[in-house]
């Protein structure tokens, strides 16, 4: 059997309200507090964009470094005695950055792990990082969901690996096109160095060390 007694309604007396709002009022103090007297917040779009112009912003930064036309920098230390260096190594640079914004820095950090894992291509993953980034702010700006922007760049890394292993071809077993093949690769890799204008002479060093080493 159900008791249909009517259930008593409790009163909610004015004076409890000015309490609540105190309590709200200190909820929010104590939850600004959190940060820094220096900090700032930003949400939303907001955000995005600032992430979205940090990340671009240091790629352009190294992009002119890039390939056999690419320039050197000139960079200057703040501290005692500044120090002055002329580079166009890609990693150099971003060592001597000092930034805040946190997709710059993540894109500082993948051309960390390119230097320490391969030693080689930090400008490039740096770039190439900061125009897939640059092709995504033109999608999320049609409202277009990052996930599905994420799904599609997968999508695409595959296709292009694959197409990669296609062309791909193993001269290792001709020792005189495999030579040649080393000869193409390290004179590629001196074409932005200064030694460019020698590339292959030290090209042909580079590859008569390797082939010793067989």
């Amino acid at each position: 059997m159900f008791d249909c007694r009517e259930i008593p309604k409790q009163r909610i007396a004015k004076s409890d309200f000015p309490s609540s709002i105190s309590n709200l009022n200190s909820a929010a103090m104590a939850v600004d507090n959190l940060f820094k007297d220096e900090a700032t917040e930003e949400k939303g779009e907001r955000a995005r964009m600032a992430s979205f112009i940090g990340a671009m912003a240091i790629a352009d930064l190294v992009k002119t470094t890039l390939g056999p036309k690419g320039m050197d920098k000139i960079l200057q230390s703040t501290g005692r005695g500044q120090s002055v260096t002329v580079t166009n190594d890609g990693a150099t640079i971003l060592k001597s950055l000092h930034i805040d914004n946190p997709a710059a820095k993540v894109l500082i950090d993948i051309s960390k792990v390119q230097d320490d894992e391969v030693g080689d291509g930090t400008t490039s993953v740096v770039v190439l990082a900061g125009e897939l980034l640059r092709e995504a702010e033109k999608l999320v700006n049609n409202k277009i969901h990052p996930m599905i922007i994420i799904s599609g760049y997968r999508m695409a890394a595959e296709c292009a690996r694959n197409a990669l292993l296609e062309k791909a071809v193993d001269n290792k077993l001709d020792a005189d096109k495999f030579k040649d093949d080393l000869m193409k690769i390290a004179m590629t890799t001196l074409s932005s160095k200064i030694l460019s204008q020698d590339k292959e002479h030290f090209a042909k060093l580079a590859v008569d060390a390797v082939m010793r080493l067989k």
